[in-house]
């Protein structure tokens, strides 16, 4: 194997591109950008690049003295198998070993497309966009009451917009955490003054606002559509890459596509997880830099299968928010601590294990949490209840 090609500069595939060289691969690796920008981390673009405390949120990386060979505003437009070729505008580049790393796209609403008041929150030049908004202090209205939506609800309100945030569901999150806990959320909102308005979906993008399907009109000089994102899979069609329902890269358990000498990582794969006994698709960065050291050491060689504990942390309206691990419907519920305070936790276990866990405010529990995750340690229930409790000392005897 002498050439490995990593289509995608995000996180994703700038840590596959370090793992090799730093997992000893010698031959050439070519990463290909899409943005014209050196690769960036994305984090500080919801709220640092925002509001002017972090200018530069490029990765600290010598792509040069690593003998990289980082090609930007280079997109991967399809793929040829049989030829072994990434085809882009600028020509195809072959490959011996291919790293599919094209990340996730932001879903948007229909109408907005052209719209110089509507905004999306993914990119860099995304996150520069806005930053007059918030400089300006002009109403906004967000379309999404998720992590993105809070996020940037919480840059705005400290920059001083008028902010209102739309969610079509009865409360943030629904579907993805318990009711109580998305109820608790919603006090977040009203506490920063923010004005959040659930059971209510966006018709249309209008003039200077937003109109609401009872026929409302929101004003707003600016509108920030946070709906979630999808995988970056589009360029994939027709070349035998089998999706899944989500339309994400089917991997294995060790990162494997469909087809031979080709791999994925990051926001546009999913995987099996025998922890969880189920496919993930996980779009957070701790998966960013996890998943490629697996698929660096697979490609070159090794049989390392990958099945992480998922962690991901959301900072919003004041508070640090840490989540690990996976959960289900059907398991048991523990909560640590009053909600009503600034530092609380839910855990959920299975069969007694701790299978996922929910911090707010508590660092410490998810720290602890994790490493139990990982062993799929037994608990005492009772004794997990008890926030003065430090989760490593409430394991089950036996």
């Amino acid at each position: 194997m002498r050439r490995v090609v990593v289509a995608g500069a995000g996180m994703a595939g700038v840590r596959t591109a370090v793992a090799l060289r730093e997992q000893g691969f010698t031959g050439s690796v070519t990463l290909l950008g899409e943005e014209p920008h050196r690769p960036y981390d994305r984090p500080p673009l919801s709220k640092a690049l925002l509001l002017g405390t972090v200018d530069d949120p490029a990765l600290d990386v010598d792509f040069a003295g690593l003998a990289i060979d980082l090609r930007l505003g280079v997109r991967a437009t399809s793929l040829r198998p049989d030829r072994h070729e990434v085809l882009t505008a600028e020509g195809s580049v072959p490959y011996d070993r291919l790293v599919i790393a094209t990340g996730a796209e932001p879903r948007t609403l229909p109408g907005i497309s052209g719209r110089r008041d509507a905004h999306v929150l993914r990119t860099v030049d995304d996150a520069e966009a806005l930053r007059p908004v918030l400089a300006a202090r002009r109403d906004v209205v967000v379309v999404g009451a998720g992590w993105i939506g809070a996020e940037f609800a919480t840059a705005a309100a400290e920059a001083g917009c008028p902010v209102t945030v739309v969610e079509a569901a009865a409360r943030p999150l629904a579907g993805v955490l318990p009711g109580f806990v998305g109820d608790v959320m919603a006090r977040w909102y009203a506490e920063a003054g923010v004005t959040l308005l659930t059971g209510r979906r966006v018709a249309g993008v209008a003039q200077a606002g937003v109109t609401l399907d009872d026929g409302s009109h929101l004003p707003a000089g600016a509108v920030v559509i946070g709906v979630g994102a999808r995988p970056g899979t589009g360029w994939l069609a027709g070349s035998g890459v089998d999706l899944d329902g989500d339309l994400a890269v089917r991997a294995d358990d060790r990162l494997r596509s469909s087809l031979p000498d080709v791999y994925a990582v990051g926001d546009c794969a999913s995987f099996p997880s025998r922890r969880y006994g189920g496919r993930l698709l996980i779009h957070h960065w701790d998966n960013a830099v996890q998943g490629p050291l697996t698929a660096a050491a697979n490609l070159l060689g090794g049989d390392e299968p990958y099945d992480p504990v998922p962690y991901f942390w959301s900072e919003q309206f004041g508070r640090f928010v840490q989540y690990a691990g996976h959960h289900g419907d059907g398991d048991e519920l523990v909560l640590r601590g009053d909600p009503d305070n600034t530092a609380w936790s839910v855990c959920w276990l299975r069969d007694g294990a701790l299978v996922a866990l929910l911090a707010v405010g508590r660092p410490r529990d998810l720290a602890q949490g994790r490493k139990l995750i990982e062993r799929g340690t037994r608990l005492d229930r009772s004794a997990l209840a008890d926030p003065a409790v430090p989760l490593k000392s409430v394991v089950r005897p036996g």
